[in-house]
């Protein structure tokens, strides 16, 4: 079966880090576009969607912002795409599908325990963490969180910060990193002006190998979300 094609909404800034990130780890063909330079697809001839992190709020009023929740808006609801969205991706997905985005008052960064709503066995209910363990290592690093579900949607996972994972009907939501490396854990952390010395080095000294093997475990998601988009276009093949 053919890679699947997939609208790679890039809202990083030009990090060059993430594209070489999600490039590792999507056995995809990527179609890349810049968000924040207002480089959206012109159309919808894609398999699926994914949409990465971004420092910026999605409360912001910036124009890309309004551009990006729209495209995504109707590829998930008008054009029936799956979609994946990550950090900033999955408030993004939650805000155009209906939900609400807050600031959460605090930082949550580190390699941090995440919780799963649904066991193994319940695939249908969760196809994006299967095979996970109930209870997982993950990077984090937000300051804004989804407050509310978009409507219908159901919360997939969950830490002692908030909600961490929905899904809604084929749009996937995740708020921590799965994509990230050992280097870009570092690199992002060193660029929190708004955190302490102190808490830097916390979560320097929680960057370790052992840390990262436990956390590799989340990179699994991104083969589920390619196999259910496979299977997604498989099922569009078949009404035809």
């Amino acid at each position: 079966m053919r890679r699947p094609r997939i609208a790679f909404v890039d809202a990083s800034h030009g990090d060059p880090g993430t594209r070489r990130n999600f490039r590792r780890e999507l056995d995809a063909d990527l179609v890349e576009f810049d968000a924040t330079e207002c480089e959206l697809p012109c159309d919808f001839e894609y398999d699926a969607v994914v949409v990465t992190g971004s420092r910026s709020s999605v409360y912001e009023d910036e124009a890309w912002i309004a551009q990006t929740r729209e495209w995504v808006r109707a590829a998930i609801e008008d054009e029936g795409l799956p979609a994946l969205g990550v950090c900033w991706g999955h408030q993004l997905l939650a805000d155009a599908l209906g939900g609400t985005v807050a600031d959460m008052g605090e930082y949550e960064i580190g390699y941090r325990e995440v919780e799963r709503a649904f066991d193994d066995g319940d695939d249908d209910a969760d196809p994006l963490l299967s095979g996970l363990p109930s209870s997982f290592t993950a990077f984090t690093t937000h300051s804004d969180s989804v407050v509310e579900l978009p409507p219908g949607a159901t919360e997939i996972a969950t830490n002692d910060y908030g909600n961490h994972g929905f899904r809604v009907g084929d749009a996937f939501g995740v708020q921590f990193h799965p994509e990230y490396d050992r280097e870009m854990a570092r690199s992002v952390t060193e660029g929190k002006d708004e955190l302490s010395d102190d808490r830097k080095q916390a979560v320097y000294d929680g960057i370790t190998a052992e840390n990262y093997a436990a956390a590799c475990e989340t990179k699994a998601l991104f083969e589920n979300f390619t196999a259910y988009v496979r299977a997604h276009a498989a099922d569009g093949v078949a009404a035809d």
